[in-house]
């Protein structure tokens, strides 16, 4: 086939083969929409990740409610679970408690901490008479500024130089606080800050407060290396 600038019989002008192509690449369009239309939103499959953690957690929430209908000691608090919400969870433990239960002291103890009840118990009847005590293995660890290891502080500059170490606080896997300070973490509870560390963030609230802290060392569950106490 030959090119020609008018056409003719032995040519085809050049208008005629630009109309063609694009003639044609309209059709294919039209064609491949057809063939290949895209799946409706609920047609694709979308596998599911999470599907054994929920299987999981269903199993162990069926176990908490057969035994908390056979014993009723089972306290629920309104808390989305997360390791970056302790804090929240603390808070939230705290005004719960307080306003369910009219106790001298209010406990706080890791799940995987094995409690003697008999040495607790004496240990806090031996501060009972005071209004606002705040008793666990105090220590004052390093604020951590390196986002590569455990227990690093976001907020590492509220404590001044790098090297700063925390005020005294309790060991966050078993400490208590009396009534007078669970009360007040309740009725502030919409205003207290939360820091990643929820042992921290407890330290925080009763810091400025005029309160007892009570290094009780038989309350300490053993110490990290490097951190002192």
């Amino acid at each position: 086939m030959s090119w020609s600038r008018g056409g003719g019989a032995d040519g085809v002008a050049r208008r005629w083969v630009l109309l063609l192509c694009v003639g044609s690449f309209c059709l294919g369009l039209l064609f491949t929409d057809r063939m290949w239309t895209l799946p409706e939103a609920d047609e694709v499959e979308v596998p599911n990740l999470r599907r054994g953690e929920e299987a999981e957690r269903g199993i162990v929430d069926r176990a908490i409610q057969a035994e908390d209908k056979k014993h009723g000691d089972f306290m629920r608090l309104d808390h989305v679970e997360g390791c970056l919400e302790l804090s929240g969870k603390t808070r939230t433990y705290f005004a719960t408690a307080v306003a369910l239960w009219d106790a001298n002291f209010y406990v706080k103890v890791d799940d995987d901490v094995h409690v003697n009840i008999a040495t607790l118990g004496n240990i806090l009847s031996k501060h009972i008479s005071k209004p606002r005590v705040y008793i666990g293995c105090m220590k004052s660890g390093p604020v951590l500024s390196d986002k590569d290891v455990r227990y690093y502080e976001p907020e590492h500059w509220k404590f001044g130089e790098v090297g700063n170490k925390y005020f005294r606080h309790a060991t966050g896997q078993l400490y208590a606080i009396s009534k007078d300070l669970a009360a007040y973490i309740s009725l502030n509870k919409h205003v207290l800050h939360k820091y990643i560390n929820e042992d921290v963030s407890l330290g925080a609230w009763l810091i400025g407060l005029d309160v007892e802290h009570i290094d009780d060392r038989r309350l300490c569950c053993g110490t990290p290396p490097g951190l002192k106490l």
